[in-house]
């Protein structure tokens, strides 16, 4: 069977297990149980997460993402990670991987959009213009890494508020529904596998929302 490794922040966590599912009897699916946060924390933890999932160097293909937390703005009023300390640190989770898993194909997933007016209050926010500069700052050092591209934010900027669970997350079931299946077909492609249908209805009956940050 395939390998598949699927890292990132809470997000990832949205649609990790839906994926995992997915692909019951054609790949095994792995993935951290925490959120991997910003890239600092990533890069610092991979080898950690490796190491306890237990997956072996010859994982197929590697999705991920990273950058919400870098582009959160905090209470001094400046961003968590400098968006060329961003960059680094893209690049260098970038070659990490593929030291790890010299077989797998690496793909970034992009930041998603926010609702921004729901940050009003909060000791930090976020903005999706600062999104859009961090994406624009992961795509190019990807690509010219070699990598490849799921656009998860072009997908979350058109999806309709209802599929929001608070102002960062699509924990809802069509929000799920969006976002999984939208890995899920990313991964068919790159791997040239087939996920089995997923029923969002009977995997969200009786389901309560998770948050994170």
């Amino acid at each position: 069977m395939k390998k598949i490794l699927l890292l990132g922040d809470s997000i990832r966590q949205g649609y990790d297990k839906y994926v995992k599912m997915a692909f019951e009897d054609v790949a095994e699916v792995y993935y951290p149980r925490e959120n991997c946060r910003f890239t600092a924390y990533m890069l610092r933890h991979i080898t950690d997460w490796v190491e306890q999932l237990q997956c072996g160097n010859d994982v197929d293909l590697v999705h991920w993402n990273a950058g919400l937390w870098d582009g959160l703005i905090l209470m001094d009023g400046l961003h968590h990670t400098p968006i060329s300390v961003y960059g680094e640190y893209v690049e260098r989770i970038y070659r990490m991987l593929q030291i790890l898993f010299p077989q797998a194909k690496i793909v970034f997933a992009t930041s998603t959009s926010v609702q921004e007016e729901l940050f009003e209050g909060l000791p930090f926010k976020r903005y999706n213009r600062d999104t859009e500069k961090y994406n624009e700052v992961a795509v190019e050092v990807v690509k010219r890494c070699g990598g490849e591209i799921n656009d998860l934010y072009s997908l979350s900027k058109d999806a309709p508020v209802e599929y929001h669970s608070d102002q960062t997350h699509y924990y809802t079931m069509e929000g799920t529904r969006l976002f999984t299946d939208q890995v899920i077909n990313c991964i068919e492609r790159k791997l040239d596998i087939k996920a089995k249908k997923l029923d969002y209805e009977e995997l969200f009956k009786d389901k309560e929302d998770i948050c994170g940050m």
